[in-house]
């Protein structure tokens, strides 16, 4: 039975009547880490993977939202005067809805059950799925069109504004435009985006660590200090410079070595990687899996040593990956303290290169990762 179908039958179950369907994919960012916020480049690709919203009006205005995956149910009102946060998952379901009305939408009440293909903490982007797909339910319940660009916009906002995590818009975008098997590179200022499919008989091993360090969200809001730490240094001598964006290598090198020795790491890292993602789209649009493969290695180094973001367990996958037959370039993906690595691999390797790096590494961790192959047909 279809995913959407299994989910139909169990709102009916709980609420009684047919549900709307709605669906966003996760993504995996092939390379491009941390500049999105810097208003830099990004190259991620949309998954299989999705999370779905069951969604039924209701002639209030009260949201009812169920979680398949937690097991658990949520209820808030369209009307409350100071709507909070609560750390809790359903934040990111109401916070679309607290956003989407502040951007003055009038929305109306509804029944939410939500499953979600997407794994959870992985780095995948669960989050942003279930964002889109939210939004999506409330405005077509509301009877509103509003272009895939602005919905990646407002719920973008809401993970900013109301859940508090300082994401970039990456996430969002390709969760709106994304298409599996398909390379999007996206501008992060301009939100101009170019395609490229990925070529016959290659995809992607994304290999989960099975690990999610606890100091993951602080530490991504104090790389983004950093960040901004780094643009106010540079634009005292260069006044054009609003994000890092606008900063070359050799302008850092020139003018960033006065500032502190961290953050002049972080802005070394973003500077590099928006290099390494215009180059990357060269080498796919040209075929060259090498040099795009090269790109991914150097990318996660830069991960590792400038911005900090990876550990032990996301290295040992690439260490373990980069040796062997079949691939191409292997990195960890995501916001680092855990969570998946992903690799580039000719489909013809996919079983042996899946079995050997879950082996190796349940070998040296102790850990069995959770693999999730995307293939184009």
């Amino acid at each position: 039975m279809s995913h959407d179908a299994e989910l139909v039958r169990a709102f009916r179950a709980r609420w009684g009547e047919t549900p709307v369907v709605f669906r966003a994919p996760g993504r995996v960012n092939l390379i491009g880490e941390f500049t999105d916020y810097n208003d830099g480049f990004v190259m991620p690709a949309a998954l299989t993977l999705s999370t779905w919203v069951a969604a039924g009006k209701r002639p209030d205005r009260v949201l009812t939202v169920h979680s398949e995956n937690f097991g658990e149910s949520r209820e808030f009102t369209l009307d409350e005067p100071s709507p909070q946060g609560s750390q809790h998952w359903s934040d990111y379901v109401y916070g679309v809805a607290v956003i989407l009305q502040r951007a003055g939408y009038r929305l109306g009440g509804a029944n939410l059950l939500i499953c979600g293909e997407v794994p959870i903490g992985a780095g995948l982007s669960s989050s942003a799925a279930l964002e889109v797909a939210t939004a999506m339910a409330f405005l077509d319940f509301a009877g509103i069109t509003v272009a895939p660009t602005e919905i990646a916009k407002l719920c973008q906002r809401a993970e900013n504004e109301f859940v508090g995590v300082q994401c970039g818009i990456m996430d969002q975008f390709v969760a709106c435009h994304g298409s599996p098997g398909e390379a999007l590179m996206l501008d992060c200022r301009s939100l101009a985006f170019r395609r490229a499919r990925l070529p016959a008989g290659i995809g992607l091993v994304i290999c989960n660590t099975m690990v999610h360090h606890e100091l993951a969200r602080g530490e991504y809001n104090q790389r983004r200090a950093d960040c901004s730490a780094g643009v106010r240094h540079m634009a005292r001598v260069l006044p054009h410079v609003t994000a890092l964006r606008d900063v070359t290598r050799s302008e850092l090198e020139k003018y960033g070595r006065t500032m502190d020795a961290t953050v002049y790491r972080r802005c070394r890292h973003v500077v590099s990687e928006n290099e390494r993602v215009e180059q990357a789209f060269t080498a796919l649009q040209d075929g060259a899996l090498d040099r795009f493969g090269d790109l991914m290695r150097a990318s996660h180094y830069s991960l590792r040593d400038d911005f900090e973001v990876s550990c032990p367990e996301l290295d040992i996958l690439v260490d373990i990956a980069s040796d062997l037959p079949g691939v191409y370039g292997s990195r960890m993906t995501g916001g680092g303290f855990g969570g998946c690595t992903v690799s580039l691999v000719q489909k013809e390797y996919a079983d042996t290169f899946s079995n050997t790096l879950q082996r190796r590494y349940r070998e040296s961790t102790g850990r069995d990762p959770t693999m999730y192959r995307q293939f184009p047909s």
